[in-house]
């Protein structure tokens, strides 16, 4: 199949774009460059290897002529949709900013799919949207509230595909919900690339492993979890994007709106990461512990079993693995993609 990947040059994209065209599958990149960078692409076509040429267009999502002007000229399948901001802090500085990037140019893609007859879509969700759950582990049908803009925008964005398919029953849509991307390709070639400062844990504890930044700082150590820190499901980048994969497959013979969360089922806390990846990279990670953020809570793990049982997938990389290739990354390429 010919496939859409919006996004494509970021972290999560990339990854995709490596297990599409190492399926057989080809692959057009849509992605603006605001928060990626155009080597990674390169770097796909050198992990794979596979001298099928990866397309792409350097467009925004926002851009309705020239994404028409993509479908019109390329015979597209399917698309996964990666494309939009993510920063949960910069979403509550700048929500409108978010609501019109995020919500505008999702509807744009599935007006260009309607009018090219591509009905099938993998989404990008979050488990954001379920805000502090009552429980865990966290099932696809526990109650929805996200906390922010940013989670905001992705249950919004739900809504507006399960509509779009009970207005048109030919649509076949899959939503994935992660829970905390990591790691990265184990060549060492593609990982995940920060601007600034990292908002999340992973990459911050790889910056002060290679020197780039002078200590971590653990926001709460008060926390009803097993170290009084916070508890979160990271899972591997590389079987994260095995399972959009999965979700492909899964839509060709599969009608409707399948939701399902992508996650490990396990929990890790914060210093348990910092342990970890101190074995992995031989490395000490200096920290010291701070007060909590506002809206950050206790423990958020997934139930994966939905994803397992119906869409043939099972994560296979644990916490040692994430640390191993996550450093391996870092301390390949210390400042990130060039």
């Amino acid at each position: 199949m010919k496939i859409l990947v919006t996004g494509g040059a970021g972290y999560i994209g990339s990854h995709t774009c490596v297990e599409l065209l190492e399926a057989g599958h080809e692959v057009t990149v849509i992605d603006n460059l605001s928060n990626s960078k155009f080597e990674s692409l390169k770097r796909v076509q050198e992990i794979t290897g596979t001298g099928k040429p990866l397309e792409f267009h350097k467009l925004d999502l926002l851009d309705k002529t020239s994404l028409m002007s993509v479908f019109a000229n390329s015979s597209i399948d399917a698309a996964i949709h990666f494309a939009g901001l993510k920063a949960v802090g910069e979403s509550v500085e700048a929500p409108l900013r978010y609501y019109q990037n995020n919500l505008i140019a999702t509807m744009n893609l599935c007006e260009a799919m309607a009018a090219h007859n591509v009905k099938h879509l993998v989404f990008s969700s979050s488990a954001t949207v379920y805000g502090d759950p009552p429980s865990v582990p966290i099932r696809e049908d526990f109650p929805l509230n996200p906390a922010n803009p940013y989670g905001r925008t992705k249950l919004i964005i739900e809504e507006m595909l399960k509509d779009l398919h009970r207005a048109d029953s030919t649509w076949r849509i899959t939503l994935l919900r992660y829970f905390n991307p990591v790691g990265a390709h184990p060549s060492g070639c593609i990982g995940e690339d920060p601007k600034g400062i990292p908002n999340n844990l992973f990459p911050f504890v790889s910056q002060v492993a290679v020197g780039k930044q002078p200590e971590l700082k653990v926001f709460g150590r008060d926390y009803s979890t097993k170290d009084g820190t916070g508890v979160r499901d990271y899972i591997h980048v590389v079987d994260l994007a095995q399972g959009h994969l999965h979700a492909l497959e899964h839509i060709q013979s599969s009608a409707g709106v399948g939701v399902y969360n992508l996650g490990t089922g396990k929990g890790y806390s914060v210093l348990e990461v910092i342990a970890a990846f101190e074995n992995a990279s031989g490395r000490k990670i200096p920290y010291r512990i701070v007060d909590r953020r506002p809206g950050d809570i206790a423990e958020c793990y997934a139930d994966p079993s939905l994803a397992i049982r119906e869409l043939k997938w099972v994560p296979k990389q644990y916490l040692h693995a994430m640390c191993a290739d996550a450093w391996h990354w870092q301390s390949e390429n210390p400042e990130g993609y060039p």
